[in-house]
């Protein structure tokens, strides 16, 4: 290898490590477990009950401070989602209330309504939490990562959620906790699980760190509910390509097979 092409590779390859190298200089990032998901690579698709206990847990517990505001009530009956019967989310859409300007009233919400907001002014929207992450493997890494160490998102929110190691700090009269998948250490969120925080109707486990993992999904699968149509489209897309190509070659050899053999018949002058 010449000095000039030794000089390209080093070049190249420092400046794919830059990105990386930078954020971790400038935050810190955190430890984000790799765990394993139903729906991670081109064919799977999401574990319907493990979004039904998703959703039990979004409900009970972070309900309380964190909203849903992009995604529709109705959603809930999706086959390729928590596929709700369409009377329990009725049922379960009557249990939120929303102010309608037409009343001039609050009513209970209907299933063409969304999700509430947030309830708290610091507390940011979960429609889109896992989506931000997609692509990553935890907060920082290159989007080929998603291929070879998970997809990123869910892994994020599931690490973050069993990261806290119970150490506080006070900070401008704040209180922090120390957590070990949040960039920079610290995060101004309590631990909002602890284990045993709810009670599953079907009996899975409610380990701390199966219910971050149920969680998790349900919060993918809120910022990516057309995951599966979308892997279903590409891979149709992919054959479709393949089978055009192979096509493409023997119309190819078929309609120049005749010119070559005649080239080699003739004799050169």
């Amino acid at each position: 290898m010449t000095t000039t092409m030794r000089k390209l590779v080093l070049s190249a390859a420092l400046a794919l490590a830059l990105p990386t190298g930078t954020a971790l200089a400038a935050g810190g990032a955190g430890h984000v477990e790799d765990f394993s998901f139903s729906f991670e690579g081109p064919f799977g698709s999401y574990d319907t009950m493990q979004l039904q206990r998703g959703l039990q847990v979004y409900t009970e517990i972070c309900a309380a401070c964190h909203g849903l505001k992009q995604v529709p009530l109705r959603t809930l009956s999706d086959e390729a989602g928590p596929a709700i019967p369409e009377n329990q989310v009725r049922a379960y859409a009557a249990q939120l209330e929303i102010f309608d300007p037409e009343l001039d009233d609050f009513r209970p919400r209907v299933p063409t309504d969304h999700f509430p907001e947030s309830q708290l002014p610091n507390a940011p929207d979960l429609s889109l939490m896992a989506k931000a992450r997609a692509g990553f493997h935890g907060p920082y890494g290159l989007g080929l990562n998603q291929l070879f160490r998970g997809i990123g998102g869910p892994e994020y929110i599931a690490s973050l959620l069993i990261g806290y190691t119970g150490e506080e700090k006070e900070e401008a009269g704040t209180v922090l906790y120390e957590n070990t998948a949040f960039p920079g250490g610290w995060i101004s969120m309590a631990p909002p699980l602890y284990g045993d925080d709810v009670v599953y109707a079907d009996g899975h486990s409610t380990e701390l760190e199966h219910i971050a993992q149920d969680v998790s999904a349900f919060l993918m699968w809120a910022a990516e509910p057309k995951l599966a149509a979308r892997k279903a489209a590409g891979f149709q897309g992919v054959l479709f390509l393949s089978v055009l190509a192979v096509l493409l070659y023997l119309t190819n050899k078929r309609i120049w097979a005749p010119v070559k053999r005649r080239a080699k018949q003739t004799p050169a002058e």
